[in-house]
């Protein structure tokens, strides 16, 4: 006769709930890592937020410089901008010019009680 190994099979209920508990308490573990973790991954989270708005803060104060050193570089080298300037921010005017100077419009609406 040959011998097959264990081929009867005895039912042993506690063979079966030993895997399903161990299985369960991998589970838990994994869940309790996550709840473990959770708050880490929440600031993480809020960290990269506030990276992406520092960085888009960053690149428009860079487009500013780059206007801002475009006209110090005009003002520099080209003598009609610093006379555009004067005559725009500081109502300079040449000999025997007029300048008009408006205010801010006004409304001419009746107020209505």
């Amino acid at each position: 006769m040959i011998y097959l190994g264990a081929m009867h099979a005895e039912f042993n209920p506690w063979d079966k709930l030993t895997r399903v508990v161990i299985f369960l308490l991998f589970i838990a573990g994994l869940m309790g890592v996550g709840f473990w973790y959770y708050p880490l991954i929440q600031k993480n989270e809020n960290y990269r937020k506030e990276i992406l708005k520092l960085e888009a803060h960053i690149q428009k104060e860079e487009e500013v410089s780059r206007q801002l050193k475009s006209s110090l570089e005009a003002l520099r080298s080209d003598p009609k901008a610093i006379e555009r300037l004067a005559r725009e921010n500081l109502g300079y005017a040449k000999p025997g010019e007029i300048v008009v100077r408006f205010g801010p419009p006004g409304t001419n609406a009746v107020q209505r009680f």
